[in-house]
């Protein structure tokens, strides 16, 4: 047996990366989601293989307001390219289905690794002249603003939300990859290899960077007297009593009282919450996590919107305000399902 040829079972994966690069030409690849209060079901950019679908009118005309260029799929010479290229990727995967030879299989992967590289500088290339060269004499001119979207991930501009993830044909292409590299690990045995060099941590670590996640778990700083409650409008001026959700898409939003970001992601149900964080009463406008915060509720406690709701990082902290205040102990869950 020449152990230069691929299993069976690894052509048949070839056949099914074969079909994911030509299916990709016809779903959108990548895709620009943009959230604001007056477009509260939001507006999209989907760039194909060919060309720039999606919302482009609308998209253009806020765009000539605050002086960017218009888009238009003639402007971008990668339309023309690109779908010979992910063309070129698929009759490659079917070549090796019948050639089946190892060596050839790693270098399809590699050029396709180098070929994402690539795409992902030429992409955000583009991102940043559409965001940085603006027209000066524009209607809207915010001095030092610059609206380039995201390369992946969320970003605020202005009161814009600007989410940019791969589309349809876009994970197509990343489960492309990832076969490829399944393809390579296994016809050369690496899983064996790292397992006597006692590595095997290590293709864990290199299987996870082929997974990312969009999620911000941070908590986003809150300006004092500059930030306004995303429910009420009230500016937030006071430290102690703040709250603050980030959503599974990265967008935070603030409150000046916690009863404001229950009622806000009450009327917003809809909406995937990822983390909630609330100020630490004992300090000076500290966000917490509420997965280890201690609540009190009720008694003395005034907050702006009359919410009635404190928390703290530290249970000590917690119990000395509750004599004080009169307040009582209240958990997190007991909050969040009133």
């Amino acid at each position: 047996m020449n152990s230069s040829k691929i299993s069976l079972f690894s052509k048949g994966i070839l056949l099914i990366v074969s079909a994911l690069f030509f299916g990709s030409l016809f779903f959108p690849m990548w895709r620009i989601e943009l959230e604001a209060p007056q477009y509260p079901e939001g507006l999209v950019l989907q760039l194909h293989a060919n060309k720039i679908g999606g919302d482009v009118d609308v998209i253009n005309g806020l765009n000539h307001y605050i002086g960017m260029k218009t888009l238009h799929t003639e402007d971008f010479p990668e339309f023309q390219i690109l779908p010979y290229i992910v063309g070129f990727f698929g009759l490659f995967a079917l070549a090796m289905f019948f050639i089946a030879k190892r060596k050839g299989v790693i270098i399809l992967l590699g050029s396709f690794l180098l070929f994402g590289v690539l795409a992902g500088v030429d992409f955000y290339r583009w991102n940043y002249e559409y965001g940085h060269n603006l027209d000066p004499n524009a209607a809207i001119v915010v001095p030092g603003m610059a609206y380039q979207p995201p390369l992946i991930g969320y970003k605020q501009l202005l009161n814009f939300g600007a989410y940019s993830i791969p589309d349809i044909g876009g994970w197509m292409l990343v489960t492309a990859g990832l076969l490829l590299f399944f393809i390579v690990v296994k016809e050369i045995n690496l899983l064996k290899k790292l397992k006597k060099q006692n590595g095997t941590a290590t293709l864990f670590l290199l299987l996870s960077l082929t997974f990312f996640s969009c999620t911000n778990d941070k908590a986003v700083p809150i300006k004092l007297n500059v930030d306004n409650c995303d429910f009420c409008g009230m500016s937030i001026a006071d430290g102690k009593f703040a709250a603050e959700v980030i959503t599974e898409k990265g967008r935070a939003y603030k409150f000046d009282d916690i009863s404001c970001m229950m009622n806000y992601c009450k009327e917003n149900s809809t909406s995937k919450m990822g983390a909630y964080f609330v100020n630490d009463f004992a300090q000076d406008n500290i966000l917490i996590s509420t997965n280890t915060a201690f609540f009190l509720s009720g008694g003395a406690i005034q907050s702006p919107m009359r919410g009635g709701i404190i928390a703290f990082s530290k249970e000590a902290d917690a119990k000395e305000m509750a004599t004080k205040l009169k307040a009582e102990p209240i958990t997190w869950e007991a909050i969040l399902s009133k």
